[in-house]
């Protein structure tokens, strides 16, 4: 290892904060400021009356509206002012474990490549599906859930647009602080494992899982890096990946189709233990829906692909 590999690391991090930043800034700020006007209560009315389709009531799309304009801990905040079933918290969970965040996430996946209505039809279309599906089959968790101690995002008591706007301002700045403390020194470290070689040999311990699911080993880093740190982090390597790796688009939306489905696993599973929901399940139907949606997208794509190779062939044929 060499002084330059720390300073391509370091670039590489600032360049990818830089990158990323750009969407966590200006949405976290607008975000913020809608909070104190009608935009998101107005939202929250229109969609209530669909809750039933889910097996929630109306007050349920709080929670919903707060965990995919903001993130998982403000839709938690929402679930605590709220007297629901242990069901009805389980499928507000799972709903928002497959759709959270939802405006930063799908920005950063744009970024990556990632067409808007794949990103909108998995997410949505996971969340939707599994709550529908969740409420038919399980008959159980009618007893109302007894929350614990939740490390909620309470919002702050503001008065006067000076004082909104500020606030917004820092929480967007934080927003990309933390970022940058996540992602400089995991591009460092990785620049490190490339230079080393190492990633050569993390690319084969793990081209077994990477072959299943219909990528090729170039993608592991990605994998493990969304996994374990969250979809907008692990975008970042994910970005790296596709400009320095040769991840081809194909890959890239395969691996982000099964890291909206399960990302941040040990974070985003753990935090919902303090209200009162069986946490197992939850992480075995998120790990499950990526697995299989993955394998099912990635066999139709290559099916595709060959089809249409054939068709051309068949053309310059004849």
């Amino acid at each position: 290892m060499t002084k330059q590999t720390f300073v391509d690391g370091l670039k590489a991090g600032l360049q990818t904060t830089w990158t990323l930043g750009k969407i966590i800034f200006p949405v976290t700020f607008i975000v913020m400021l809608l909070q104190y006007t009608p935009v998101l209560p107005w939202i929250t009315e229109l969609i209530a009356p669909f809750m039933g389709l889910f097996g929630l009531s109306g007050e349920a799309a709080v929670p919903l509206v707060l965990g995919n304009f903001l993130n998982l801990y403000a839709g938690i905040a929402g679930i605590l002012t709220l007297e629901m079933t242990v069901k009805e918290v389980f499928i507000i969970a799972v709903m928002l474990s497959f759709s959270h965040n939802l405006l930063i996430e799908t920005g950063v996946a744009l970024k990556v490549g990632v067409k808007l209505w794949v990103v909108l039809v998995v997410r949505l279309g996971l969340a939707f599906v599994s709550a529908i599906v969740i409420n038919l089959v399980w008959s159980g968790g009618q007893e109302i859930a007894q929350y614990g101690m939740v490390p909620a995002q309470a919002g702050a008591e503001v008065s006067g647009w000076g004082s909104i706007v500020f606030m917004a301002l820092e929480k967007a700045a934080f927003g990309v602080l933390q970022l940058a403390i996540i992602v400089i020194p995991l591009m460092i470290v990785i620049q490190i494992m490339r230079d080393l070689k190492w990633l050569d040999v993390f690319s084969r311990w793990m081209s077994p899982v990477t072959r299943g699911l219909g990528m090729k080993e170039n993608t592991s880093m990605t994998l493990v890096a969304g996994l374990t740190i969250g979809l907008a982090y692990g975008a970042g390597v994910m970005i790296k990946a596709v400009q320095e790796d040769g991840v081809s688009k194909k890959d890239a939306t395969l691996a982000f189709i099964f890291l909206v489905a399960c990302h941040a696993v040990v974070e985003d599973t753990l935090i919902f233990i303090p209200l009162g929901i069986p946490v197992l399940p939850l992480l075995f139907i998120r790990i499950t829906t990526a697995i299989l949606l993955t394998m099912i997208v990635a066999y139709v794509w290559k099916r595709n692909e060959t089809a249409r190779e054939r068709k051309l062939n068949y053309e310059q044929t004849n």
